[in-house]
């Protein structure tokens, strides 16, 4: 777009512009505009159409990877990043820029009138610029919600298996849910670092609530009972169910070595006894 006088054209008429751009975004907010103020909206435009401005004048044409348009992708990113928060979608983000189309091609039309080449040039370099820098930004939003997803589900797996302690040095690990190679590596690690914390000797791993166990369930729970040894801590298992029982048996797992207990009751008093401890009624 050697020609192109897109940002002297958006410089000039920036008021009329942003007034109409602002009524569009409203309009396309819908039930969502208790999610973004007036006023945060028009900071948001305003510094939009500064960035785009100033990559305009780089004189690196509609290549948004050009260094030029730097500022333009770090305010998207942002901006992104800022929505995925607020909780908008990939489509209403992307809307921000494809909307500013519809007033910038009425003051092209306003700025060239009847000089149709003029016109179809600009018209045609900011629709390609807009489309490219619509398209950047759903490319960062997304990525943007899929590193929030993570992180949640990061936070949901460690708050799932927690570290109780039952008296000193006794520590129960309660197991609920499938047990994958990326939760074993979170359990073992909160395991580790309560039987630190804790300097516990004995710790109680319950698969009460795993639905089932399979092999590489099995392989898991043996590398989490000798990381476990390595620290000085016995390790027992209990949940055992006679399905459970069956299927290990079935899968030829070796799991000699290890305690294994019915009920996590069972492995309590059994940890007790290890213990030297003994619980009894208090009388009258």
């Amino acid at each position: 777009m050697p020609n192109s006088r897109l940002h002297e054209i958006i410089g000039r008429y920036e008021k009329e512009i942003l007034s109409e751009w602002m009524r569009l975004q409203f309009e396309a907010l819908g039930g969502r505009k208790d999610r973004i103020t007036e006023a945060q909206l028009r900071a948001v435009s305003q510094e939009f159409i500064s960035v785009l401005v100033a990559g305009l004048s780089g004189g690196s044409g509609t290549d948004i990877h050009a260094p030029q348009w730097q500022p333009t992708r770090e305010f998207l990113t942002e901006l992104s990043r800022q929505r995925v928060a607020q909780g908008f979608s990939p489509s209403e983000t992307a809307s921000l820029v494809f909307s500013f189309k519809q007033p910038l091609f009425l003051r092209l039309r306003q700025q060239y009138g009847t000089d149709a080449d003029s016109l179809a040039a600009e018209i045609w370099t900011s629709t390609d610029l807009l489309d490219k820098l619509g398209l950047f930004t759903t490319e960062v939003f997304q990525k943007s919600r899929e590193q929030v997803i993570s992180l949640q589900q990061q936070e949901m797996l460690e708050l799932s298996t927690p570290v109780v302690e039952l008296w000193d040095g006794l520590l129960a690990l309660p197991l609920i849910g499938t047990l994958d190679s990326a939760r074993t590596q979170i359990v073992m690690q909160n395991l580790l670092e309560a039987i630190v914390a804790k300097s516990a000797t004995i710790a109680i791993i319950d698969i009460t609530g795993v639905p089932t166990v399979d092999t590489l369930v099995a392989q898991h729970l043996l590398k989490t009972v000798a990381a476990a040894r390595l620290m000085g801590a016995e390790c027992i298992i209990s949940g055992i169910r006679p399905q459970i029982a069956q299927t290990i048996i079935h899968l030829g797992v070796d799991l000699n070595g290890v305690i294994t207990k019915a009920t996590l009751a069972d492995a309590f008093h059994l940890a007790l006894r290890k213990k030297r401890l003994l619980i009894a009624k208090a009388e009258n």
